[in-house]
């Protein structure tokens, strides 16, 4: 019984689908309770400017920190607690299903890629004000008309990039595999993973009650408790299911298979709803510039993740496998946030500041700004179906 239990929920990977349909309900209450979008890499850009920090450059006087905030530390945000979180969740996740090895990139075009796409797609998320979390799957859903150009740019970013690795110089022997081994391949077992995954979670839970303590004097803490739980959970979920936005979009151009980004829309359906109805009760939702920013933004995002191989939400969970590459990818990140955060007073006041913050449910009323976000919804799951089987069919006959 325990091992039929075992076997179907821990150690086989979840069915991404209802994976990403659970995770999209769970952002909207994420949003409604804390206040917050789930996003990323606006605090990795803040760990990249404390970072910076350490060495004695006053990072808190760039424009860009002052817009985006630099207060306290990664555990006194909710931020920073809720990605830790994340980042806890797929450990346990990993470790739960003896998935953890160290991997090292077998070729140099690997960690050039790994880099210079991380780069890339870092300087593109901070440029267009958020990354395929805060200016897609949650963007979105809090009805900022910013995420639509973004998307859809990243889209384009997606698809040239595609082309790109197909390219010879950068084509290498290596095929992307789930998890960061095969479930056959020898593993050391000095430790016992799944009793180190135990006491990780363990170790998690704890920490999460702690926060939960609010008292008098330290009201922020059950807010940040909140947070690091349901990023323990976020990151679970996509560790187990796998879920990765560059491969939802990249296997749709390159293989026709259009499952997981068929999903992420549904997912985007259903979060709407919720979060629709939170800020009718009265949670703000972040609605920022949609000007060029998000549109150059949005495709060097798109662009970048296909040369790394893994948006935020993939590097993050196959960093905790084990994986080297996507560590690489990280750092890139990293390095790219804060490339932006520096040059961010050349371009931003011809690319994003002179530009409105347009709220849909502001310029359409209510309901209609919720009308409007479906039928664009509905829509963009229509190209999806369009592009699948045009795809699929270049496939058939041969010419792709």
């Amino acid at each position: 019984m325990w091992q039929d239990l075992r076997q179907k929920y821990l150690i086989r990977f979840w069915n991404p689908f209802y994976s990403i349909l659970f995770i999209g309900l769970l952002s909207a209450y994420y949003f409604g309770i804390t206040g917050s979008a789930w996003a990323v890499t606006g605090e990795f850009t803040r760990w990249g400017g404390e970072i910076l920090e350490l060495f004695g450059i006053k990072v808190k006087d760039w424009e860009y920190f002052q817009i985006i905030g630099l207060k306290g530390n990664l555990f006194e945000r909710k931020d920073g607690v809720m990605i830790l979180g994340m980042f806890l969740g797929a450990l346990i996740a990993t470790l739960l299903a003896n998935n953890f090895k160290i991997r090292m990139p077998r070729s140099k075009t690997r960690i050039f890629q790994a880099l210079i796409g991380g780069i890339i797609a870092g300087f593109g998320a901070r440029l267009g004000m958020g990354c395929n979390l805060a200016s897609f799957f949650t963007g979105i859903p809090q009805f900022s008309l910013h995420a639509w150009f973004f998307t859809l740019m990243s889209i384009v970013g997606v698809y040239a990039g595609t082309k790109v690795i197909k390219m010879p110089f950068l084509q290498s022997n290596i095929s992307l595999q789930k998890g960061a081994c095969n479930n056959n391949a020898k593993r050391d077992t000095t430790i016992p993973s799944f009793i180190l995954g135990i006491i990780v979670f363990i170790l998690a839970c704890f920490w999460i009650v702690y926060l939960m303590q609010q008292d008098s004097f330290k009201p922020k803490l059950s807010v940040l408790g909140i947070a690091t739980l349901f990023g323990l959970i976020f990151g679970f979920v996509i560790a187990r299911a796998q879920i990765c936005f560059t491969s939802a979009f990249r296997d749709l151009f390159l293989t026709g298979r259009g499952l997981v980004a068929k999903a992420i829309i549904l997912g985007m359906l259903i979060s709407t709803l919720g979060v629709f109805a939170f800020i009718l009760l009265g949670v703000p939702p972040k609605i920022v510039w949609t000007g060029p920013n998000v549109v150059i933004g949005g495709f060097l995002f798109g662009f970048g993740i296909v040369i790394a191989g893994g948006c935020e939400c993939g590097w993050m969970y196959r960093a905790m496998e084990g994986q080297v590459h996507y560590i690489i990818v990280g750092i890139g990140n990293l390095i790219g946030s804060v490339l932006l955060a520096y040059t961010w007073p050349l371009y931003s006041q011809a690319l994003a500041k002179s530009y409105p913050k347009i709220n849909l449910l502001e310029s359409f009323g209510n309901y209609g700004g919720l009308l409007l976000n479906y039928i664009l919804l509905i829509l963009f799951l229509g190209l999806i179906f369009i592009l699948e089987k045009r795809i699929q069919t270049k496939i058939k006959k041969g010419i792709l």
